[in-house]
């Protein structure tokens, strides 16, 4: 009898995922909920979906989910936390709903220390309503409403989001990681199972970007835009460890 080395993990509904080819939302939901079920946590966790690519994120977590407003998430998990302390809350954002519409909520979360973990997905563009340019689109990168690229006098630069939060003194672990490789895609878990410990012992904020590709509205096939993540989003935004405090092992 064959012996069964790897399975879908509880963590995740049994339905088929909505993302485009080649987008990594797919993996960081499967890390997500891996996690969640090593730690046993599965039925203590509440999750909160923004409006974005990951808006139907409810679909796919074996948990109980919330659905927030665009990029209200923060909010949202604050007070679901407030209420149930004893729960493992998390929202899981796009960058044009954390660092746009939502950049007061995450930077007032943060700063307050609200015992929540946040997964920002970082894809440097707005990928669900067509590919416009976000706060995190590289410069000189095209997008939908800058065709000949992002032009830093006119946009400014991109936001680091990671670093600026990092700044202040309520998180108690912020990292970046990506998932473009295997060994990649270890160190992303081995960092989410990380800020969910920190809350579980109560040390405060924690939030892991995911650098993310987004093939569609870069106009890429999958595996060159995994190169271009890697060519041009890492420079920008280098992987790390941007906040932790000793408490955080």
């Amino acid at each position: 009898m064959a012996e069964m080395v790897f399975q879908r993990t509880k963590g995740l509904q049994d339905r088929p995922f909505h993302y485009c080819p080649g987008c990594t939302h797919g993996i960081i939901h499967r890390l997500v909920a891996e996690v969640l079920e090593e730690l046993d946590v599965l039925d203590k966790a509440i999750g909160v979906a923004p409006v974005g690519c990951s808006v139907f994120a409810y679909d796919y977590f074996n948990c109980d989910m919330q659905e927030a407003a665009h990029g209200r998430a923060p909010a949202v998990a604050t007070g679901i936390k407030r209420v149930h302390p004893d729960k493992v809350v998390f929202s899981y954002q796009g960058d044009g709903d954390l660092a746009s519409i939502g950049t007061a909520e995450i930077v007032h979360a943060a700063m307050r220390g609200e015992k929540i973990t946040t997964i920002f997905v970082n894809n440097a563009i707005y990928g669900m309503t067509g590919g416009q340019m976000a706060p995190t689109t590289l410069v000189g990168q095209k997008a939908t409403t800058s065709p000949f690229g992002r032009d830093k006098d006119h946009a400014g630069s991109p936001i680091r989001m990671s670093e600026m939060l990092a700044t202040l003194d309520g998180p108690a672990y912020i990292e970046r990681v990506t998932v473009t490789t295997p060994a990649h895609v270890r160190k992303a878990k081995k960092a989410i199972k990380k800020a969910f410990q920190a809350q579980i012992e109560r040390k405060g904020f924690t939030m892991i970007e995911v650098l993310s590709t987004c093939p569609t509205n870069w106009g890429l096939t999958p595996v060159e835009a995994l190169r271009w993540l890697e060519e041009n989003m890492i420079p920008y935004y280098p992987l790390g460890v941007y906040k932790t405090s000793e408490e955080v092992k």
